[in-house]
């Protein structure tokens, strides 16, 4: 070797050496590398339809483009729980939909994150994939679970967020990329695949196992208080409630439309009216269901009533008149059905058979 090749090697070497030194002392932040998209496909996840509901209703709604993956469910799962999706990161969806609660919380109105509240009650959350006229809220305003989960974080009185801002939070978290490659394939998350995350973990919160579901089965014996109740609830010259609120041929207690109930002579609320335009809708709400109430409280759009007792007594006697009450409402010109006290502790029996505790404690559904 010759002199200036020693040299060039001696100062090949040295350099070296001083900058795997440097990294010892000062390391450098590398610039990050992706997660390489998922080739594997996730795993389609068939829904557990109930029998009572395979029985009486036709198969649940599922969109196309947003087929129900174990993957998928996972991520709404957290998605779900995680307040990372709120302006300051301190609220979640389960916040206003505990499972406790039948998937609602116990307020009149709920608290955004800035102190402010709506003017709606929070609405439960099952048996969402049976909802076939794919409108959701109390005024009908979101079309599809999607729709209706997109909302909430960018509302000034809920989550108050951006969608770029919750986003970028997803994104630069530690685990969340990876849990989106796997549900849809790729890394980068965008508003559309979380809302349909949420979405997909939401169609899987179905209650069908109400002592009244038992009963339909064959499984369980009705108190006689309980039959009269339901007897009471079937009758139009009685309770007066199928017309909305389905029946044993309709288990999910609602027919997920709206209507005017005769809460009000006029409206500040105008509901359903206030989303079409059309003063022909002016007062009318979905149709909540009846299961869990015992959970739910308090009712109607704007939690006016705080027991089961008070919304009896309303259909009894306190029923308004308006240009829009709905043509079901047979009796509203008299006030109401004009229960008996007797009539009214029946149908509150009857109500109260349509609570399903197995379904705010299934651990599916809780917080992962």
């Amino acid at each position: 070797m010759t002199t200036t090749n020693k040299l060039t090697f001696v100062i090949l070497i040295a350099l070296a050496v001083f900058y795997s030194c440097s990294k010892d002392k000062d390391p450098v932040t590398p610039t990050p590398i992706s997660t390489p998209p998922n080739n594997t496909s996730p795993t389609p996840y068939t829904l557990n339809i109930p029998t009572i509901f395979a029985q009486t209703l036709p198969a649940p709604f599922n969109p196309p483009n947003n087929p129900l993956t174990v993957e998928g469910i996972e991520l709404g799962r957290h998605l779900f729980y995680d307040p990372i999706l709120s302006g300051d990161g301190t609220q979640s969806c389960a916040t206003c939909h505990a499972p406790t609660l039948a998937f609602t919380d116990t307020n009149q109105f709920s608290t955004g994150i800035d102190g402010l509240k709506g003017n709606r009650n929070s609405m439960p959350i099952f048996n969402a994939a049976w909802n076939f006229n794919n409108k959701f809220f109390w005024d009908g305003r979101a079309l599809g679970l999607e729709g209706q989960a997109f909302g909430p974080v960018r509302n000034p009185i809920e989550m108050h967020n951006t969608w770029p801002n919750a986003i970028a939070s997803l994104q630069n978290h530690p685990t969340y990329p990876n849990m989106f490659n796997a549900a849809f394939g790729t890394p980068t998350v965008d508003s559309v695949l979380v809302v349909r995350a949420i979405s997909q973990f939401e169609r899987t919160l179905i209650s069908a196992n109400s002592k009244f579901d038992r009963y339909l089965l064959g499984m369980e014996a009705l108190t006689p208080q309980e039959a009269s109740g339901f007897n009471l609830f079937m009758d139009q010259q009685g309770g007066d409630c199928f017309h909305c609120h389905g029946s044993a041929g309709n288990p999910l207690w609602t027919d997920n439309d709206f209507h005017n109930n005769g809460l009000d002579a006029t409206f500040t609320d105008l509901g359903l009216g206030g989303v079409t335009g059309n003063p022909a809708d002016n007062g009318k709400f979905k149709t909540p269901s009846l299961r869990n109430l015992i959970f739910t409280a308090p009712y109607m759009h704007d939690g006016r009533f705080q027991t089961i007792d008070e919304v009896l007594d309303f259909y009894s006697t306190g029923v308004q008149m308006s240009s829009t009450i709905d043509p079901m409402m047979e009796h509203a010109a008299n006030g109401g059905v004009q229960l008996t006290a007797q009539e009214k502790a029946n149908l509150k029996a009857f109500l109260l058979s349509l609570t399903d505790n197995s379904f705010i404690t299934n651990p599916n559904f809780q917080a992962p």
